[in-house]
């Protein structure tokens, strides 16, 4: 079996992105933490994707299922790489990802625990990015590099409300302001709320646009963290290893069904995320 996957950008800063990337350690009360069922296997399904994403995906579905409940201890590196049968440096990885997304803390000392709610503040609009850059007097274009059909995995089925293995649509489209990269859109639409997404053409026309007019907006949810990116946002977003970058998770709704989940990773140093708000007081 070939391991395969993204490596950070540069060869030489390697060390570096495995310490920025390195979660900040916190302690817990360890009368609180539950002994887990260190069981954990890869899904048997045929899939192209990297060992250290299946592990990522074993994992998660453990947690959402309820199997890993928040504050268990998650099995040490030595004890996925035996029963998993790959590398310690694969197991790490995923770890270290799962860390950063918010599905793990990491307890000097005491190893990997299933993390809780994070707490957050409501802070943005939703608007059309193009709108946004077209605003501010500036040229707004963009490169599709993904758009097809899909099994959903279980994390995408649990955020669209769809069955493991039912059908969705999936894009990858990178935004650029005035030429340079400011957004990478990472998007999973329900097709049964817009079940012609595969055939317009997102490089005259934005997924947000399409979708307001196809799907009027019921609800939708924000979530907001830092992350050191990958080497394939590091490709695409034309910046360094460990440049810091702000990722925007965004799910909505349009009557009953969930519509998008989407995921929109912005270099640090090019792109600020804010609003502008009145109090209950103010006329």
């Amino acid at each position: 079996m070939t391991e395969t996957g993204d490596e950070p950008c540069d060869p030489a800063c390697q060390g570096q992105l495995a310490k920025i990337g390195e979660p900040v350690y916190t302690s817990v009360d360890s009368s609180r933490l539950r002994p887990l069922d260190s069981s954990l296997s890869l899904s048997q399904e045929p899939t192209k994707a990297p060992l250290y994403q299946q592990v990522k995906d074993a994992v998660v579905e453990r947690i959402l299922d309820g199997q890993w409940p928040e504050g268990s201890k998650v099995p040490s590196e030595n004890e996925m790489t035996q029963s998993l049968g790959v590398s310690r440096m694969t197991i790490n990885r995923a770890l270290r990802e799962l860390t950063a997304e918010g599905w793990l803390d990491r307890v000097q000392g005491a190893g990997s625990f299933v993390a809780g709610p994070r707490p957050q503040s409501a802070v943005l609009s939703i608007q059309s990015i193009a709108a946004e850059i077209q605003a501010r007097g500036h040229r707004h274009s963009s490169e599709l590099h993904l758009l097809r059909q899909e099994p959903a995995r279980r994390l995408e089925a649990a955020k669209l409300g769809i069955a493991p293995g039912h059908p969705l649509f999936h894009s990858v489209i990178l935004h650029r302001e005035n030429g340079v990269p400011v957004q990478l859109e990472d998007r999973f639409v329900n097709p049964a709320s817009a079940p012609d997404y595969l055939e317009q053409d997102f490089n005259s026309l934005t997924p947000y646009d399409y979708l307001i007019a196809t799907a009027p907006l019921r609800d939708a949810e924000h979530t907001i963290r830092a992350v050191i990116p990958r080497a394939r946002e590091c490709k695409l977003l034309q910046i360094e290893a460990a440049t810091p970058c702000l990722v925007l998770e965004r799910r909505t709704w349009s009557g009953e069904h969930a519509v998008t989940w989407a995921i929109f990773t912005h270099p640090g140093n090019r792109y600020q995320l804010g609003g502008h708000f009145k109090g209950q007081g103010s006329s």
